[in-house]
């Protein structure tokens, strides 16, 4: 491109480049970069207080960051020069290391740059969604610290993963210590039965010990899903259950077992001997005098009042309800999408709002409202004329009538209904992003009841909306 046509493009020859620079910049890494001290210092009062003021780098022509590599340097360049980042600057490898620099330079417009070009991509590619990495790199690398946004974001993304799809590569057990901290007891969106949170937290523990107690802990600790084949563990623990407990231990605190069974304690937990005697003990006697002994399974504070759960009377032959009827998931047998909607009437004149999570995606998911009048549960939603669905593809459906609505989404996306019974309105926040009213759907019914339509291998849970 001919020079002097883009302000932004002439000044991208100068990123790093030796011919144009009066100061070479020593990395974590011991990469050597090039920069122009006006342009550094213009841009960042860090580079202007270093490059400019009485202490040694002001006269001398290099200058070292010990505690930035180059890859975050690279980015803090780009930016600093030309104001924007190209869309394949960031990637996998080096988004944490910008994000640090960014934070170290104070080029919180970079911050916040990062923190939406990351969600995006979690959005647009849900099935290579890397946050496990990322929060485990994060939790290394920076100060763990609330107004930290890519953290928050970060914990935020694994939250709504479940947790027996994240292989134990994926996660480090500082990560996972600082994810469960984040969550006890708090009221943030979590879709990781506690039972499940257990056993991820003792086989990444026993993976730290050994692989042989690691495969020990894997064959005694079924899923929820195997654990319907399995009656009881056998009654013998392993030989290092003590190491094994030691590595837990940070963990134990933030893990609820009074979400878990009795049946579970007794029969799987308890007999590994990795939980103390005490905890234990503790769990058994709430249950025993508790009034409130049957918490919810899942962690996120209080069930709300309404009862967003599937109903298993409106319901496809072919879909099952799980969970104490938060989960619906489609059989094998489940060739053609059916329906199921959940219990609560929505009638009164006032704002409703749930969230669905697809927890397992299929040929298009389908999440919505429904009126029950002539609704045929073994036939997709968006044909009928009272069923206002919108399916993963990003197209909204009524009377078999399809308008674009938003992009496409799949596994671990969250949605979150918002239906107006004042104006008889119906809009969608997808993975935090919230869309306008359905600009077709303004006369819905009086009568309506939360709805989803699946297929195999779908899998969604309903749960209450919980607002930031």
């Amino acid at each position: 491109m001919t020079r002097g046509y883009s302000l932004e493009q002439d000044l991208r020859l100068l990123i790093n480049n030796p011919k144009y620079s009066d100061i070479e910049i020593l990395c974590e890494d011991e990469k050597k970069l090039y920069g122009c001290r006006a342009i550094l210092a213009a841009r960042s009062e860090v580079f202007d207080k270093l490059l400019y003021n009485v202490m040694k780098e002001t006269h001398e022509n290099k200058i070292s960051f010990p505690k930035i590599n180059s890859f975050g340097m690279e980015i803090i360049l780009e930016y600093t020069y030309t104001g924007s980042i190209k869309e394949d600057s960031l990637t996998k490898d080096n988004i944490i290391e910008s994000y640090h620099a960014a934070d170290y330079f104070q080029l919180s417009s970079l911050q916040d740059f990062i923190v939406k070009t990351v969600k995006n991509i979690f959005e647009e590619n849900q099935k290579e969604n890397y946050s496990p990495e990322l929060l485990s790199k994060i939790v290394e690398f920076m100060p763990l610290s609330e107004d930290n946004m890519l953290l928050n974001l970060l914990i935020e993304t694994v939250s709504i993963i479940q947790f027996n799809t994240i292989e134990f590569n994926r996660l480090s057990i500082k990560a996972l210590q600082y994810l469960l901290s984040c969550t006890h007891e708090k009221e943030k969106t979590f879709v990781t039965p506690e039972y499940e949170v257990f056993r991820y937290s003792a086989i990444l523990a026993a993976k730290q010990v050994s692989d042989d107690a690691y495969k020990f802990i894997m064959e005694r600790l079924p899923t929820l899903e195997q654990m319907k084949n399995s009656f009881k563990a056998e009654d013998k623990f392993i030989a290092d259950h003590q190491k094994v407990a030691e590595e837990l231990k940070p963990l134990i605190k933030f893990i609820d077992f009074r979400r878990i069974k009795g049946q579970i304690l007794v029969n799987f937990i308890e007999p590994l001997k990795i939980i103390p005697s005490e905890v234990i003990l503790e769990v058994y006697r709430f249950k025993t005098l508790s009034d409130k002994s049957d918490l919810n399974v899942i962690r996120g504070g209080p069930i709300c009042e309404f009862n967003y759960v599937w109903d298993e009377s409106a319901c496809g032959p072919n879909l099952i309800i799980e969970d104490d009827g938060q989960i619906v998931q489609a059989t094998e047998n489940c060739n053609s999408h059916q329906n199921v909607r959940a219990k609560i009437k929505l009638e009164s004149e006032d704002i409703f709002e749930w969230d669905v999570i697809i927890e397992k995606v299929c040929t298009h998911a389908w999440v919505g409202v429904c009126a029950s009048e002539n609704l045929d549960y073994e036939k997709f939603a968006g044909e009928q004329p009272t069923g206002w669905v919108l399916g993963s593809y990003g197209g909204c459906y009524n009377s078999n009538k399809a308008m674009g609505y938003c992009p496409s989404f799949g596994d671990g996306t969250k949605v979150t209904v918002h239906l107006d019974m004042n104006k008889r309105t119906c809009a969608f926040t997808v993975n935090g992003i919230k869309y306008p009213e359905v600009s077709k759907w303004n006369n819905l019914p009086s009568k309506l009841y939360p709805v989803v339509s699946l297929s195999y291998p779908g899998r969604f849970r309903i749960l209450p909306h919980k607002k930031d």
